[in-house]
């Protein structure tokens, strides 16, 4: 490995001391704890853009997971860096996303306003140190320090004077900076190479199974991407190379070579940035004014147009802000219900309300319908607000 990359033998460690294990470094230890986790499995049936029950092969956010955690594994490897962190931040990237993806986001955010608000970032965070409860000797999953760091810092800075206007907008969520209480994540510095490899590698991801998932749903067709970069260069490439070729296999093999494209370009991209910046040692990265992984500006433009056109045709597509809407009524009513009547919450969960719509109580009801898989929330609305559905 490259002197920059992290090194597991000079981790931070963990909150909760532990014996180390005789087979696997730390950051393997991470990664496995995640794969195991219950927020992950329930992953598979969350919604990416379609809710689960519209298809069998749209993608989901547990397949989301793994197709970023394949790319920034492969990107990690060419670069010299640790992978077992790279994959491990990748994995564990979406854990806090509520049900309906985003809608779910944006609809406890409303829920929220007197409460900290809603962040999917946040809840990943609350998930891994606090929410998941499987080991004996503590809460959440124990993760060491570099993970964590990853995890929280893995779109940049959170502070500071390299953080972006969209952080800087934002206070720190309260779970954060509890913890960097007690821990400092160095929250105004940038992570190590490894998190931005995760970062990256989820907008190769989302941008070209978006565009996969939404040709095969019907949104938009091929003729519709004809202007829009990167896209439709290689599609047009595709067509005249196989002339005739049946769709499926065109648009498997124009999505395949639009990653390759990027992930090429973020190499290129990357080894140069390490090369101007002299950069010889992993503190040298964080202390840097600017990401060292990255695209192009040419690859930056293009990946602009590739978010642009999907917002347009795909996530502001009647049938996707249709099934949107529902989402968030869905989630509203029972927020809305569970806080007000937090009785109706399983007897587990009942043990720490405080009292009825006090901030604590928000949080857990939040916590606890951000756990909800779609299929969950659907179920448990039909049984709460349907008067003909049997208890």
């Amino acid at each position: 490995m490259e002197a920059f990359a992290s090194d597991p033998h000079q981790s931070r460690g963990r909150l909760v001391a532990e014996p180390e294990s005789p087979s696997r470094s730390l950051f393997q230890r991470d990664r496995d704890r995640i794969i195991h986790s219950a927020a992950f499995r329930r992953l598979k049936h969350k919604t990416q853009v379609f809710v689960y029950h519209e298809g069998d092969h749209y993608r989901t956010r547990l397949t989301h997971s793994i197709e970023v955690a394949q790319i920034a594994r492969s990107l990690a490897r060419a670069l010299g860096l640790n992978e077992d962190l790279a994959e491990a931040v990748a994995l564990a990237h979406d854990l806090g996303h509520p049900p309906f993806g985003h809608a779910g986001e944006d609809a406890l955010d409303h829920c929220l306003p007197h409460h900290g608000g809603f962040d999917h970032n946040e809840q990943t965070f609350r998930v891994l140190t606090h929410l998941e409860r499987r080991y004996a000797a503590f809460d959440g999953l124990n993760l060491c320090w570099e993970t964590l760091e990853g995890i929280v810092k893995h779109n940049g800075p959170l502070i500071g004077p390299h953080a972006d206007a969209k952080a800087l907008a934002k206070r720190v969520p309260y779970t954060i900076a509890a913890y960097n209480e007690q821990r400092d994540l160095d929250l105004a510095g940038f992570a190590s190479a490894e998190a931005q490899v995760a970062a990256l590698s989820d907008d190769i991801a989302y941008n070209n199974h978006d565009i996969d998932d939404g040709l095969r749903a019907g949104l938009f067709t091929i003729e519709d991407l004809h202007d829009v970069p990167l896209a439709g260069p290689i599609f047009a490439a595709v067509s005249r190379e196989y002339p005739g070729l049946e769709q499926s296999r065109l648009i498997g093999e124009s999505i395949r070579r639009m990653i390759d494209q990027m992930v090429t370009d973020v190499l290129a991209e990357t080894r140069r940035r390490l090369a101007a910046a002299k950069i010889r040692s992993l503190d040298d990265i964080r202390r840097l004014d600017r990401p060292v992984v990255a695209f192009s500006a040419e690859m930056r433009a293009n990946d602009l147009g590739l978010r642009q056109f999907l917002f347009r045709r795909m996530y502001r597509h009647h049938r996707v802000v249709q099934m949107t809407q529902k989402a968030k009524r869905v989630v509203v009513d029972l927020y809305s219900l569970l806080v007000a009547q937090p009785t109706c919450l399983p007897s587990e969960w009942q043990q720490d309300v405080d009292a009825p719509s006090t901030a604590a109580t928000a949080r857990l009801v939040a916590d606890y319908i951000a756990g909800m898989t779609d299929k969950y929330a659907l179920e448990m609305h039909r049984r709460l607000f349907d008067p003909y559905e049997r208890m």
